[in-house]
């Protein structure tokens, strides 16, 4: 207490210092001169005026004093930086930018002079603002450029701050609100209304994300995954995106752990884009005890921000397994409190313990709660253990899970999988070692080497490296270009073929290694403009030196790799290399690269014999020459260094969880360089061995996830090193994967049942979990408690109690006491309960009984649970007469308790119903006795109300022998569950009513003789599993049910699929049959007729087909006597069928007759005969066919047609209407025959087409009534089919092609004319008797002179004469169809009454026109031919209206009356011109034009004029 006062004081007197120091700040601030700059914000409404206060920095001088030689001080200024720049920053006292200073103009001192020595006259002159620039100007001036600051308090900084944000804020509103209100603004970018939610729900639901978007255009929308955009129509099994109305959504079917991630919406149009970002959680149910508030965790206080960070990460990811090419995302929400503004924690991901960077494989993401990692493309180099760990300024907290990545699936079956993590190591100007692991599966062989691939980057071209395969993971690649970048890839080869390529290398830069080492170090210093020149080095010229420290640093069977190091005299120039070798026993050396030097100071050897001895040596060479050769090597064999690891030993299995086991083994004894461990595992009683880790692993230990729970497997384990696999391990002993067992969870609820002077009852409630083995005794503690002091834990019992209570003895009276308990099982002893209240150890004087115990729940659904309890330890007075249970959501307070029930309860359980599912609840008990209700019980709980993946639920089954039993099944079983059947959820004693059978992961309690004293609710429970539990109850309707299945099943009967059923077929035959839906090879049929059993013979055929079920009896004919009941009686094994047919009376005599008839018909048939009778129908042409179709004809067979019981011979017109193909005859009434044409068939001749029209001729008319009949006869019989085309016949056939007519009819259109609007409808054919009827507005329209209806040729119309708007409206066309009439219906207004009125007024306005335009109607020629000198008088006939203008014209040059030309024009009508004495000149082209307002014509001729005698001369020149 008194610690807690100090600091209070303590702090109130910084607080008080903290003022003082304020106060100061401010009488100083006040004391100084500052200066402010204004921001002016204005809108079209209001302008707001805000001050800023602000930081300006300068560049000061800095004052020295200097001596001089006469011992006088000068003070000088120090000259400003040349780097310094002024810069309009706002800052605080902690350098943090707040602001932004505008910058102020500023004069030197000559100009401020002249502006204060100006006429003061010109003041008044001049504006305010300009008067107020001046003296700004001056007060500069005065003060000397020194600019002084006013300092202000953060806290003032930041209400200044939220101000300016705030009116920003408004002024941005209020723009946006006045572009949004102006009309002409039709566009406006994407705005979303409503924003989808974030959720968090159980794996294997369904979610829906919605979102509501407003915008114009209508915005496009887009839905990601972690910036991965989804594709619905790719996966519509697992995704489904509808767009409704603006209202859009995003369903994610069936969801996993993997659709954990960040889900973002995006809507675009040409204005703008929106998006918003929700975050899905899915949790799966995990078992094990999590941390609890109280455990320790690595927090400190942070004296930075005065608080305890205290951070807990939740919704964390799990194991998760993904394929080659697949993307995988790992997802933890991380909360930090308290929450401090501005202060976020540092998220770092690590794999296997190396924090990972943002790369093209890797991508990582934090919202501020949720920390997502995301790797793109998944390769098996992705394997391993993700941290995900969360810095804060107390402390960290982490959580991790491994990542599994299974390999992709391979083209073809045996080849090898890819290689992984390719590495470049030792890079040169022209020289790379590429180094690679190998896969853990070889495939269907074992691998033969590896191929290396090359490839520029910039290109896509992959070059390789290698022309036969490489054995060892390292491999030498020679030949670079100096300064380019390039990337590697390996590529596994076994006998199938050659596998995928590896993941890509990093890029790697062909350069010296030196020059790599000062790029990644940078500028050793800044540039400073100068360049220093030196002298050559005298040693330019020089032969390089010999190099030194040649060794072999790789010797495989496939090369040698050397090394070296350059010489120390070698000039300013490089230098490059030869190399040179020699066979062991000769003094003979080679060169090996005699075409090219190499420019690093490695190279790898190759071609050289396996087993030899080499020596090799190196010379350096520049432009100078080549040097001298270095010291030999020594001898190197050729061959492999570097042996196989040695198999690992005594691989061990143990248990972990219910998908996965610890395997433990012994490290290779003699293996060098190691790359690390491949784990297998195997089903027992299976040869197929399947990879558990994708990566090698370095541990000795592994945690093989992924397997099935319940199966039994074993393991091994190989090792691998460069060289290549080691042998497997032996095989590890067999393990079945379940869950580890673990000590208990810990007991809760302890409290007091009874008290009496020297001993106190107390009990508790078992823990929520058992550690996967049975809890086998409880151990209690207690200890004293006076006021706040309380003693020393000491034990009760020292044997374990079964029990969930326990007597205290030897206790003081009016002593408090409490207690804790502790549960063991095999595994050990758990954790101590919470510790119970003090309880007083006193004598009990209440009479109402204690509380009920042992609360617990079982059989948890989402909508109801059955909660169970044990009777109280202290019944009272009276003994407990029944029990009332109660109920609350968890987070409800006390005033939400509910009862279940209003009645007593009599038993000691109850199911509750009516539950939310997803809420949690609580539960507590009280006992009631004849004195009242006791106290209730502990709380029990929380208990979520959710039904838990593949729960499954006690069933009934019947058997084939009629046995009754339940069955219960359950896939979670670990080693040591049981199934543990109860009644009405009591401990079954009556053993001799239910056998219990137990099977693997599967139960059934089988009804021994049921009866009502089964009645009641049976229970099954599993141990050591998370509460899987099921009941039925047994009703007496229900019992009732199950013992008629049973009785079916005991005395089985033969399902039919049918009845017996009759059916006639051809002679009149008899068909009895049956077909039965269940049946075996040995069901044996018994045929009855009235109780006689009837046998195959000449009567009756029958038959069994067992491959179908159908049973048959045939009767060749139905006779007086077979009047009775046919049975069909069936034995198969026990189970027995009846199925049987009545035919008596007149149903009988019916079906004798049918069958007469029958027979007859197959006699009719057997000679020429009608399939189908003499009929008509009528075409789409509207022909009316009198047709029949014939069958077993002959080409002797007659065919014979009559009308009238006239025949119709081959010389008739109507026999040219008959036709016959295939069997069908037809007579086309219709048909028009012409006399031409018989003459023509007379004549063997066709008639020419255009000859003679066909006339026009009803399809059908009075004159074809009559009867119709068409005869067939041979020598095998014959037949007769009549038709009567009479009355009801004809009117029939008249109204069928009514019916086609009007059918054929188009919709209605509008034509205009001259006259008026014509509507019309064409059809195929029409008949003078058809109907047709027009309707106006849906009435009658009577025929007028103005409007008219008709029919011309196949068309119906309606003639509308000078229509007027009364014409507007529905018309409708109504065709007789023989029955209610076909209806054409047109809108005649609106846009197709203007058009078709504005055709007809433009038409009859043309009509008028051509009417009444100027024509010259006649009177002229076409060519006058006339003599020389005589005169011609020509006149035209003119009609106009008005009267039209008349010109004439002479080769379009018109003519005017002159004393040669005489125009005139009469009456109105009469044009004429005269020519007198014509002469040659007059020959032309003439034209009469007349001319009206309606139009103009003109009327040509051709006058030529010629002399007799140059004709006579003419001819005789000829001559």
């Amino acid at each position: 207490m008194s610690g807690s006062i100090q600091v209070v004081r303590k702090q109130q007197h910084q607080q008080q210092h903290q003022q003082q120091h304020h106060l100061q700040v401010k009488q100083q601030q006040q004391q100084q001169h500052h200066y402010e700059s204004s921001c002016y914000l204005s809108s079209r409404s209001s302008v707001s005026q805000q001050s800023y206060t602000t930081y300006k920095t300068t560049s000061r001088r800095v004052k020295t004093s200097v001596k001089t030689e006469k011992g006088q001080e000068v003070v000088k200024l120090s000259p400003l930086p040349k780097r310094a720049k002024r810069t309009y920053l706002a800052m605080d006292k902690d350098k943090e930018v707040i602001g932004y200073v505008i910058p102020i103009f500023r004069a030197n001192h000559d100009e401020v002079r002249r502006l204060m020595e100006a006429r003061q006259e010109d003041v008044t002159e001049e504006g305010i603002n300009y008067v107020a620039m001046r003296q700004l100007f001056a007060r500069e001036a005065r003060e000397a450029m020194e600019v002084r600051v006013e300092k202000k308090t953060r806290t003032v900084q930041i209400r200044e701050s939220a101000e300016r944000v705030e009116l920003s804020r408004t002024i941005d509103e209020w723009a946006e609100f006045r572009k949004k209100m102006n009309p002409d603004s039709l566009t406006h970018p994407p705005e979303l209304i409503v924003k989808p939610r974030g959720m968090t729900i159980w794996e294997g639901n369904t979610v829906k994300l919605y979102c509501t978007v407003a915008g114009w255009p209508k915005p496009r929308i887009a839905w990601y995954k972690n910036n991965v955009l989804i594709d619905a129509k790719a996966r519509p099994e697992k995704y489904a995106a509808e767009s409704n109305y603006n209202v859009h959504s995003l369903e994610i079917r069936n969801c996993d752990f993997l659709d954990t991630a960040q889900y973002r919406v995006s809507a675009l149009n040409i204005k703008g884009e929106v998006s918003s970002v929700a975050t899905i959680v899915v949790k799966r149910f995990q078992d094990g005890e999590e941390e609890g508030p109280l455990d320790p965790k690595p927090h400190g206080f942070c004296p930075e921000y005065g608080v305890t960070f205290e951070t807990s990460i939740i919704d964390k990811f799990e194991v998760a397994f993904g394929r080659e090419g697949e993307t995988m995302s790992l997802g933890c929400t991380v909360i930090v409190y308290p929450t401090v503004k501005k202060y976020q924690p540092d998220v770092v991901w690590y794999r296997n313990s190396v924090p990972l960077k943002p790369s093209k494989w890797v991508r990582t993401h934090w919202t501020g709660e949720r920390a997502t990692l995301t790797l793109v493309h998944l390769n098996k180099e992705d394997e391993g253990l993700y941290t995900l760990r969360v810095n804060t300024k107390s402390g960290f907290d982490t959580h991790s899970a491994y990542v599994f990545v299974r390999d992709a699936n391979v083209e073809l079956e045996g080849l090898p999988v890819a290689p992984l993590d390719v590495r470049c190591h030792d890079a040169n100007k022209d020289y790379v070692v590429v180094t690679w692991k190998q896969p853990a599966v070889e495939g269907g062989s074992s691998i033969l080497g590896y191929f290396i691939d090359r490839c520029e980057v910039g290109t896509h071209h992959w070059a390789q490296c290698n022309d036969t395969p490489v054995k060892y993971a390292r491999f030498p690649v020679t030949g670079l270009v100096e300064g380019r970048s390039y990337v590697f890839r390996v590529r596994a080869v076994n006998r199938v073929g050659v596998s995928r390529a590896s993941r890509v290398s990093d890029t790697v830069v062909a350069m010296d290694p030196s020059d790599r080492a000062r790029l990644r170090a940078g500028p050793l210093a800044p540039w400073t403009g100068m360049i220093k020149f030196t002298e050559e080095d005298p040693t330019v010229g020089i032969v390089p030196g010999e190099p030194s420290d040649v060794v072999v640093t790789e010797a495989t069977k496939s090369y040698v790799v050397l090394a070296w190091k350059p010489p120390i005299q070698r000039g300013h120039e490089g230098v490059m290399y030869y190399i040179e070798k020699c066979i062991s026993g000769t003094d003979s050396w080679q060169r090996v690269n005699t075409g090219m030097p190499v420019k690093s100071p490695r190279f790898a050897l190759f071609d050289l014999a396996e087993g030899k001895s080499y020596s090799f040596r190196v010379r350096c060479c520049n432009s100078a020459g080549v040097g001298e050769a270095s010291v030999s090597t020594g001898e190197i064999i050729v061959g492999d260094k570097l042996d196989l690891p040695s198999a690992p030993s005594s691989p061990v299995a143990i248990r972990n969880t219910a998908t996965s086991v610890v395997v433990i083994w012994g490290a290779s004894k003699e293996a060098t360089n190691l790359v690390g461990y491949y784990t297998e595992c195997s089903v027992v009683g299976t040869d197929v061995w399947m990879p558990c880790n994708n990566k090698p692993v370095k541990q000795t230990r592994f945690v093989c996830h992924g397997l099935t729970s319940g199966e039994k497997y074993v393991f091994r384990v190989k090792a691998i090193n460069a060289a290549g696999y080691s042998q497997n391990s032996s095989d590890s002993d067999a393990v079945v994967v379940q869950a580890a067992i673990s000590v208990p969870g810990k007991p809760t609820g302890v409290t007091l049942l009874e008290a009496v002077r020297d001993y106190m009852v107390v009990g508790w409630t078992e823990p929520a979990t058992d550690g996967g083995g049975a809890i086998r005794g409880y151990f209690v503690d207690y200890r004293t408690v006076k006021g706040n002091v309380v003693g020393k834990w000491h034990e009760l019992n020292h044997q374990a109690l079964t029990t969930t209570s326990y007597k205290a003895e030897n206790l003081k009276e009016n002593v408090f006491y409490e207690f804790q308990v502790r549960a063991m099982n095999m595994a050990g002893v758990s954790k101590a309960s919470v510790p119970s209240a003090p309880l007083e150890c006193k004598e009990y004087t209440i009479t109402v009984p204690g509380v009920p115990v042992g609360l617990r729940v079982q059989e948890v659904r989402d909508s109801s649970a059955v909660v169970l309890w044990d009777p109280p330890a202290f019944n009272g007075r009276t003994p407990v007469n029944g029990y009332y249970l109660d109920v609350k959501e968890a987070s409800a307070g006390d005033e939400g308790w509910k009862a279940v029930h209003e009645k007593v309860n009599r038993n000691k359980y109850i199911k509750v119903t009516g539950l939310n599912g997803g809420t949690s609840y609580v539960f507590r008990a009280r006992a009631q006795n004849l004195a009242g209700v006791g106290k209730a019980s502990a709380v029990l709980g929380p208990v979520l109300a959710q039904t838990r993946p593949g729960t499954k639920e006690i069933y009934v089954d019947v058997d084939d022998d009629g046995i009754i039993s339940m069955i219960f099944e359950c896939s979670e079983m670990s080693e040591g569950s049981e199934f543990i059947w109860s009644k009405n959820y009591q401990a079954i004693t009556d053993t001799s009513r239910l056998t219990i059978v137990q099977e693997k992961g599967r139960t059934r309690a089988i009804f021994n003789s049921p009866s009502l004293d089964d009645l009641g609710t049976y229970s099954c429970v599993v141990t050591n599993t998370d509460g899987i539990s099921s009941s039925y109850t047994l009703t007496e309707e229900g019992l009732l049910r199950l013992l008629d299945i049973s009785h079916d099943h005991k005395f089985p009967v033969i399902p039919f699929a049918s009845q017996m059923a009759m059916e006639l077929l051809e002679k009149g035959r008899v068909r009895f049959w049956t077909q039965v839906e269940k049946w075996t090879p040995a069901c044996e049929v018994e045929y009855v007729f009235n109780d006689v059993i009837i046998t195959q013979g000449k009567k009756y055929t029958m038959n069994f087909d067992k491959s179908t079920g159908i049973i048959e009896m045939f009767m060749d004919s139905l006779e007086v006597t077979d009047e009775g009941t046919f049975t069909f009686n069936l034995v198969d094994g026990k189970a027995k069928g009846t199925t049987s047919l009545v035919l008596i009376g007149d149903e009988f005599r019916a079906l004798q007759k049918k069958s007469e008839f029958e027979r007859a018909e197959w006699v009719r048939k057997q000679g020429p005969h009608f399939v189908e009778y003499l009929d008509f129908a009528v075409t789409q042409e509207c022909d009316v066919l009198l047709k029949c179709k014939i069958g077993n004809v002959r080409p002797e067979t007659e065919i014979t047609w009559a009308k009238d019981s006239n025949e119709i011979a081959e010389g008739d017109e109507d026999a040219k209407k008959i036709q016959k193909h295939d069997g069908d005859l037809t007579f086309n009434i219709g048909k028009w025959v012409l006399k031409q044409e018989k003459q023509a068939e007379n004549e063997d001749k066709k008639p020419p087409a255009d000859d003679v029209p066909p006339p026009p001729r009803s399809k059908i008319s009075k004159s074809d009534v009559g009867i119709y009949e068409v005869y067939l006869s041979d020598d095998r019989g014959k037949d007769k089919s009549v038709f009567n085309l009479t009355d009801a016949g004809y009117q029939t056939v008249m109204n069928e092609l009514f019916r086609v007519i009007a059918n054929s009819s188009t919709e209605i259109k509008v034509l205009s004319t001259e006259h008026g609007i014509v509507l019309y409808s064409s059809v195929t054919y029409c008949h003078e008797e058809l109907r047709v009827n027009w309707l106006h507005k849906d009435a009658k329209m009577a025929a007028s002179e103005r409007v008219k209806s008709g029919v011309t040729g196949d068309r119906l119309w309606l003639n509308i004469n000078e229509p007027t708007e009364k014409d507007k409206g529905k018309y409708t066309m109504d065709i007789f169809d023989g029955k209610d009439g076909v209806k054409r219906v047109f809108e005649l207004c609106g846009q197709a009454w203007d058009e078709a009125f504005e055709e007809f007024q433009r038409l009859k306005a043309a009509a008028i026109a051509e009417r009444n335009r100027a024509r010259v109607i006649g009177g002229l020629p076409d060519v006058v031919a006339i003599q020389e000198g005589k005169s011609l008088n020509l006149t035209g006939n003119v009609w106009g209206d008005p009267l039209p203008e008349v010109s004439w014209t002479k080769n379009e040059k018109e003519l005017v009356t002159d004393e040669r030309y005489k125009l005139k024009f009469e009456h109105g009508k009469f044009a004429s011109i005269t020519i007198s004495a014509v002469t040659r000149a007059d020959s032309g082209k003439y034209a009469l034009l007349v001319k009206n307002k309606y139009g103009t014509e003109a009327g040509e001729f051709t006058v030529s004029v010629y002399n007799p005698e140059d004709e006579e001369n003419k001819e005789d020149k000829k001559d």
